[in-house]
């Protein structure tokens, strides 16, 4: 009799467990899900979220539509997405320096920190890089220091608070008169550079197809290792610049999901990063790979990177 009780309980324990594990990969929302971008059309982050809304739509059969949120390198699409409900239905877009940036600089001013969300994954890490005009009489980002010095002061792009950091701290290292422009995205950065508008500007990802076309070059990489696209770009680094700068892109969501929404949700973005179409974005049009760092990876990466861009932060200051 003891082993026949013992029996049914464990075949009660399994049943149960294997229930709750179905009701997490059968979990799918009962409406659209909103994909929030912080970041205006046509960037790096907006193109990379919409074929990741379009591969979980066509693996999952959700309907995903996916909405631009520029404003504050992410503030804008993070200040909404904390008060939206936790229900799986609204997620967000963004990149870690973006948001680690602000939170380090002002975070007693916004209405959300790094607890104010689930996180789901990350999905690569930005080839970051300092661009100009192809005809520009530059070729690194040190001779345009230079040149901006003897020629009275050029202008650079910038749609994050780290990259304007760095180029004013650059600036004031060697009184080269660089003046910042703001933008909301690499796009656009890309656009003031083909109108003259701006001497150089950063790119992470978007500006990679120009380079190819023969419309743009590479000054710099931002990154601390070279990128697959131009190998013998130089590092800011080996440039004489002890600057370097590594953003992935993580998608999150309002704190407070279910485990069962939180599980496919993780799940979903896994599974769109292994589609044909994803790979062969981050491969062969951003010249990178996939580095899902998991829900709870990208949890720790943006914590304890969050306690060396205050470090960052103090120096530059």
């Amino acid at each position: 009799m003891k082993i026949s009780c013992l029996m049914k309980n464990i075949a009660l324990t399994t049943s149960l467990l294997l229930s709750t594990v179905t009701m997490a990969n059968d979990w799918s929302p009962k409406g659209p899900i909103t994909l929030k971008i912080g970041f205006g059309a046509g960037g790096a982050t907006d193109v990379m979220g919409r074929a990741i809304a379009a591969a979980i739509e066509e693996q999952k059969g959700w309907n995903v539509i996916v909405e631009n949120k520029p404003g504050g390198g992410g503030v804008a699409m993070l200040s909404g997405l904390a008060r939206d409900k936790a229900d799986g239905t609204n997620i967000g877009l963004g990149v870690t320096l973006a948001t680690l940036m602000n939170i380090a600089t002002r975070g007693d001013r916004l209405p959300f920190n790094l607890d104010s969300f689930d996180y789901l994954g990350t999905v690569a890490v930005a080839p970051l890089a300092i661009i100009a005009p192809a005809d520009a009489p530059y070729n690194t980002f040190a001779e345009f220091v230079e040149q901006s010095k003897a020629n009275g002061g050029y202008l650079v792009g910038f749609d994050g608070g780290t990259q304007r950091m760095i180029i004013n701290a650059i600036n004031s290292d060697t009184n080269a008169g660089i003046e910042t422009v703001s933008h909301k995205s690499g796009a656009e950065q890309i656009q003031s550079l083909l109108g003259g508008q701006i001497q150089a500007g950063f790119g992470a990802g978007a500006h990679i197809e120009y380079i190819a076309s023969g419309d743009l070059k590479m000054l710099a990489v931002v990154t601390d290792t070279h990128q697959a696209y131009s190998p013998e770009t130089t590092t800011l680094i080996e440039q004489g610049f002890n600057y370097s700068l590594n953003p992935y892109f993580y998608l999150t969501a309002p704190k407070g999901l279910s485990a069962d929404v939180k599980s496919a949700l993780a799940s979903a973005l896994d599974d769109a990063l292994k589609s044909d179409v994803i790979v062969h974005l981050i491969e062969n049009t951003m010249k990178t790979q996939a580095h899902n760092l998991g829900a709870d990876g990208t949890k720790e990466k943006l914590k304890n990177n969050l306690v060396a861009t205050k470090e960052m932060v103090a120096e530059l200051k």
